[in-house]
């Protein structure tokens, strides 16, 4: 490809930052085998048979090792394709090709892996959205079984920018921020995991950034904007210039978040696993502001007994004494399928029994919780507040904080994910203590978009107005009751969209560590006053884009930060 000048491709700025670096193209998935491929004649069935099974170790093996070095997000996406890559279904139903059918074993896998897509597309939800991991596995298999490497990020010499159709949930946990400086892919959303984890990672990324393959190919320089969601392929020298001056500079976060004028906003971070816990504090967290407990139900046929959980709860109050710590109920149920509590039958799981809704089917396991938390809460120095998920209705609300009072937990509060929650705030935070916004899942429900479809995108951005307006009349339901709102969903991690936040009265932000010096940092550069009018701009937009744009034009710091 010639260098005739620079071509800027748009997509969604999902991770913050401007980088800079020669494109490395991720190579073409593995092909698919030959249909009716079956074993030579005289060829033991049982020995080929065998063999994928010992592939399916060997798949299994890197990504348990990868799961057991990652953090936060990446380690739970690691391991749920590692339990893909053993389960013991796909291996018996390729075995089973291999055995009637003769299939070659690489042949036998494929078609084992797409009868099991087509059963979880059929159940929908979480399942139909796990069909990129079993994907993911039956490239893995098929490369074991045919002496293919495995797929995966080639070796560069110098770090470089990753551009890809999509990535491989596993994949992309597994990039190495000191190799992969920059990530662009054609499909993708806001939400998914590709953006959730470049962001956990600190990588600079674009996604839906439609045709970016065929403007580039390996070796082309491209300038990532993860603010403006642009790629810029043969960026020119002013441009390769400024992009390297400013990412020689590293910030850092003092501990103390604030605006211009002085006015406070307390700067959290989420935990998904206790061990992430420090680490977030040494980042300079205030406190945690959304400790999500899934990571002791998961992938277990039974709840974890009160012991375990105390035993989680105290390792990270323990790593912010004296401090806030927002521990979020279990919010089980759609993308978090557990079966001891959820019905893997629902049509449509989002829409399902899911988060508190689940207490009514099985109050022993909140009740549970709550008795540990308030144990591990009177170990430990820690202020504990207490918040539960999906809340739809004043009845949810009122119920679970006198479940939270019997227990000694007094400051309890709900999730904002659902529209009528936001719409009810007022009502709501009359006994509830505080709001927590979960942007994510707002966003979902407010647009009827699939949070993790990228051909709905799009639709699945926090800066849409309705979004927007939903954020500020939960606002003004705390501000009618005195009760402080905060934000916990991906939005809280976008340095413009904090300052919209705060500008509608949000008091708290809570995001991955890394996210904690940029936001900061831009913060620190307005008033409050100007918070309320990049606010104002934003909830007038009549579109996301607009939104977005109006915003940044407002903060020229962004463009000095390279955010």
């Amino acid at each position: 490809m010639s260098a005739a000048g620079p071509v800027v491709v748009h997509g969604i700025a999902v991770s913050p930052g401007r980088t800079v670096g020669p494109c490395v193209l991720l190579p073409e998935p593995v092909g698919e085998p030959p249909s009716g491929r079956r074993l030579a004649p005289g060829e033991d069935p049982a020995a080929a048979a065998a063999r994928i099974a010992v592939a399916a170790r060997q798949a299994q093996a890197p990504l348990e090792a990868a799961a057991a070095r990652a953090q936060g997000g990446s380690r739970g996406v690691l391991r749920a394709t590692a339990t893909i890559a053993a389960d013991p279904t796909l291996v018996a139903d390729a075995e089973h090709r291999v055995l009637n059918d003769h299939l070659v074993p690489e042949r036998a896998v494929w078609e084992a892996a797409g009868a099991v897509s087509a059963q979880f597309e059929e159940l929908g939800g979480y399942f139909a959205e796990r069909t990129r991991d079993i994907a993911d596995v039956r490239d893995r298999l098929v490369a074991e079984l045919t002496g293919r490497p495995a797929p995966g990020v080639p070796e560069h010499a110098a770090p470089f920018v990753l551009v890809a159709t999509d990535l491989a949930p596993a994949l992309t946990a597994t990039l190495d921020p000191t190799r992969v400086v920059g990530i662009v892919t054609g499909a993708g959303g806001p939400t998914s995991h590709t953006a959730i984890l470049a962001r956990a990672l600190g990588i600079p990324a674009v996604v839906a950034a439609r045709g970016i393959t065929d403007h580039v190919a390996d070796g082309d320089l491209v300038l990532v904007d993860g603010g403006h969601g642009t790629a810029t392929v043969h960026p020119d020298e002013a441009q390769v210039a400024a992009t390297l001056a400013a990412a020689a500079h590293t910030r850092t976060f003092d501990g103390a978040g604030r605006t211009a004028d002085g006015r406070r906003v307390e700067l959290l971070a989420n935990v998904g696993d206790p061990r992430d816990a420090a680490a977030a504090a040494e980042a300079g967290a205030e406190g945690v502001g959304l400790l999500r407990t899934e990571f002791g139900f998961l992938d277990r046929a039974e709840a974890p007994t009160v012991a375990e959980q105390v035993a989680a709860y105290r390792q990270v109050l323990a790593a912010f004494p004296g401090r806030k710590v927002v521990i979020r109920t279990l919010d089980a149920g759609a993308d978090k399928p557990m079966p001891f509590l959820t019905n893997d039958a629902e049509a449509n799981p989002a829409l399902g029994v899911r988060g508190l809704r689940t207490a009514q089917e099985h109050p022993e396991v909140l009740e549970d919780q709550l008795t540990a938390i308030a144990e591990a809460a009177a170990a430990e120095s820690a202020h504990v507040w207490v918040m539960a998920p999906m809340v739809a209705t004043v009845d949810e609300a009122e119920s679970f904080v006198a479940r939270c009072q019997r227990h000694g937990l007094d400051v309890a509060g709900v999730m904002v994910e659902v529209p009528s929650a936001a719409l009810l705030s007022g009502q709501i935070l009359a006994s509830a203590k505080f709001a927590s916004i979960g942007t994510n899942d707002l966003t979902q429900y407010t647009m009827a978009a699939d949070r993790l479809l990228g051909a709905v995108a799009e639709l699945s951005d926090p800066w849409q107005p309705a979004v927007l307006q939903l954020v500020a009349s939960t606002c003004a339901g705390g501000a009618q009751q005195d009760r402080p709102v905060g934000v916990c969903g991906e939005a809280a991690a976008s340095p413009a969209l904090a300052a919209v936040l705060v500008g509608m009265g949000v008091s708290s932000l809570s995001m991955t560590p890394r996210a904690l010096a940029d936001v900061a940092a831009v913060l620190q550069t307005v008033t409050h006053d100007e918070c309320r009018r990049l606010a104002q701009l934003a909830l007038s937009a009549p579109t996301a884009a607009a939104a977005r744009e109006r915003v940044r034009a407002e903060l020229p710091v962004l463009d000095e930060l390279a955010l």
